[in-house]
């Protein structure tokens, strides 16, 4: 009876161990478990409030973008002014070409697009400005290049983004008037020749080689215009000559400008 009582007793302490080992594993999440509670968003969204940071910069309105500016080199200022011969609102040059609205009149102003239909007897159009903008397609420009109003420069900035975003930039750059130049053009300015030789939408066209007649000249006149103002800048900034010559003030420039070795500072 002596084994048995010890076989009792032992089994039973096994079995009481064995519970409370039971108990301590319910009651204890795994290792698992505490790294999902960690990796938990909505823990983490309840323990770790959001960087302060975060929580400013989502409250703080950016700036709008700066306005995208084209540069004006004489090839694109020939480009410009044909497309203005072409749409009839060359004037001369003068600025009034940029109050023409479709039929001819003027707009009062140049605060912003007149978004005004004019009826003639053959058709009827909103275009208005130098380059002879649709309200629509004014629309897309102000948007595109975070312009105002519709003054000459602007009107200039939204013809050059019309001719870039018809692929034809890298061509007007190259400084050749060409066909291939005037058909991808066509399509916005229903004055330019296709191709064909016929406008992109059945109104009247000018000629290409009226076209390109007046390119060339434009251009030539405008690329001599800038050597001459680039010769007038270099002689404003030149140095005035030493007078009187003989001084003794003007010998001693003089030999400043041959180098040390005139002046007698060589070693």
């Amino acid at each position: 009876m002596t084994l048995p009582s010890i076989n009792s007793r032992f089994f039973s302490l096994l079995a009481i161990t064995s519970f409370v080992a039971g108990a301590s594993l319910l009651s204890a999440p795994s290792a698992r478990a505490q790294q999902d509670e960690v990796q938990s968003p909505e823990a983490q969204s309840l323990e770790a409030p959001r960087p302060l940071a975060a929580t400013v910069s989502a409250s703080i309105t950016l700036p709008s973008p700066s306005p995208r500016i084209f540069a004006i080199t004489p090839e694109r200022r020939a480009l410009l002014n044909t497309i203005r011969f072409a749409e009839g609102t060359w004037a001369g040059g003068e600025d009034v070409g940029y109050r023409i609205m479709f039929g001819g009149g003027l707009m009062p102003s140049l605060d912003r697009h007149p978004d005004r239909v004019v009826r003639t007897a053959r058709y009827a159009s909103a275009a208005a400005g130098a380059y002879q903008f649709m309200p629509f397609t004014w629309d897309l420009v102000t948007r595109s290049l975070g312009v105002a109003q519709f003054g000459p420069h602007v009107q200039d900035q939204g013809a050059l983004f019309l001719i870039r975003r018809r692929g034809a930039l890298a061509l007007a750059d190259q400084g050749l008037f060409t066909p291939l130049l005037a058909a991808k053009l066509a399509p916005e300015w229903a004055s330019f020749p296709t191709l064909a030789g016929r406008s992109y939408y059945g109104q009247p066209v000018k000629r290409f080689h009226d076209l390109r007649r007046f390119y060339e000249d434009n251009l030539s006149r405008l690329r001599g215009q800038l050597s001459a103002d680039q010769a007038a800048a270099n002689l404003a900034s030149a140095k005035p000559a030493c007078m009187p010559a003989d001084s003794l003030r003007c010998k001693l420039e003089a030999l400043k400008g041959l180098g040390p070795r005139a002046s007698g500072n060589s070693i």
